[in-house]
């Protein structure tokens, strides 16, 4: 399949995502994984998914992942039915031992939401065909959404008093914005890890982070942006986009003139960017799984809530199994084996 006919079709799905682009599945192809472009078609293209298959180390066996997808919409009930059937066929084809997709298949709106259709429709149709929640949910399962159709006065005024203050604060304590090149990734990169050892998450080799940026960038789908102070970095963005929908998908700070809030005008800056960039909808990639203290998010929720988006929960990630017995091995059992390997 060419670039070209994939991307054509894409991006005339309703919630098209960049990990559903071919440029993210050439950069995975770098990294382990088979790209495996599908598009179905019905005098016009139905559905777009970017499938990634990687094959299992001295086995035939496989497994199969469709990241943010597959993109089709999921209003059409019969067009649902036809992809998980096509998903499932194509995993027997491929001796896969399960294939995933995560979805942006809205569940609920809200920090407490209501249910909302058709994702509770799609969940007992999934949980109808053998379908399983995975209890490997490798993207965020919620998000927040801000409505960019709004003017920057609107936007700002809608924040709580705190978060406008801070974005203030920032710029007249001498916090400048300014877009990255590639240049920057080196020290966004740096950033990252320092980000990373601070607030306790793992990371990749910095060379996947490297690759990704590089690969976003050069398409035209991706712009860092740079908070400076007095000519030196102490923060960073890079802003990935779709169609109209502009994504905060990573974000690093030193611990350097953190009293001067350069992570607020950061922020703003981003969004007045996607903004001009016609985009409808800024994404802060990530919210909690429960609002309770106690989840690992809690403390960048508080960050994100000051901008005054909406919560959207989603319905996750979904394993279809083709090999019950190697997906226990896969999924339960060598997990488990590696963890205790690390203990000791």
């Amino acid at each position: 399949m060419l670039q070209s006919d994939y991307t054509h079709a894409l991006l005339q799905m309703p919630n098209a995502h960049p990990l559903q682009s071919w440029t993210w599945g050439e950069f995975k192809s770098r990294w382990g994984w088979q790209m495996c472009p599908l598009v179905l078609e019905d005098g016009q293209p139905k559905m777009a998914a970017m499938i990634l298959k990687r094959a299992l180390p001295r086995t035939s066996f496989s497994i199969l992942y469709v990241p943010k997808g597959p993109a089709l919409d999921y209003a059409d009930v019969d067009l649902r039915q036809t992809m998980l059937a096509e998903l499932e066929q194509l995993a027997r084809q491929e001796k896969a031992i399960f294939i995933k997709i995560d979805p942006d298949v809205v569940k609920g709106v809200g920090v407490e939401p209501e249910p909302y259709s058709p994702g509770v429709q799609f969940i007992n149709e999934l949980q109808e065909r053998g379908w399983r929640f995975s209890d490997d949910q490798i993207q965020f399962r919620n998000t927040v959404e801000l409505d960019l159709t709004l003017s920057e006065d609107d936007l700002l005024a809608a924040m709580k008093s705190k978060t406008r203050y801070n974005i203030r604060l920032a710029g007249r304590k001498g916090i400048v914005v300014r877009p990255g090149t590639p240049d920057d990734f080196p020290v966004l990169a740096e950033m990252y890890r320092e980000t990373a050892g601070r607030d306790g998450f793992a990371i990749r080799p910095l060379a996947y982070y490297l690759d990704a940026w590089a690969s976003f960038y050069n398409d035209g789908m991706g712009q860092p942006l740079i908070a400076e102070y007095e000519g030196e970095p102490v923060a960073a963005v890079f802003i990935v986009r779709l169609g109209q929908k502009a994504i905060y998908m990573y974000g690093a700070s030193t611990q350097k003139e953190r009293n001067r809030m350069p992570n607020y005008l950061l922020q703003w800056e981003a969004i007045r960017w996607a903004k001009a960039q016609g985009c409808a909808v800024y994404d802060f990639w990530g919210a909690p799984d429960e609002f309770t203290e106690a989840d690992r998010l809690w403390g960048v929720w508080r960050f994100k809530r000051g901008f005054n988006g909406r919560v959207v929960h989603h319905i996750g990630a979904w394993d279809y199994v083709v090999r019950p017995s190697l997906y226990w091995l896969y999924t339960t059992a060598i997990p488990k084996y590696l963890n205790l390997l690390q203990k000791k």
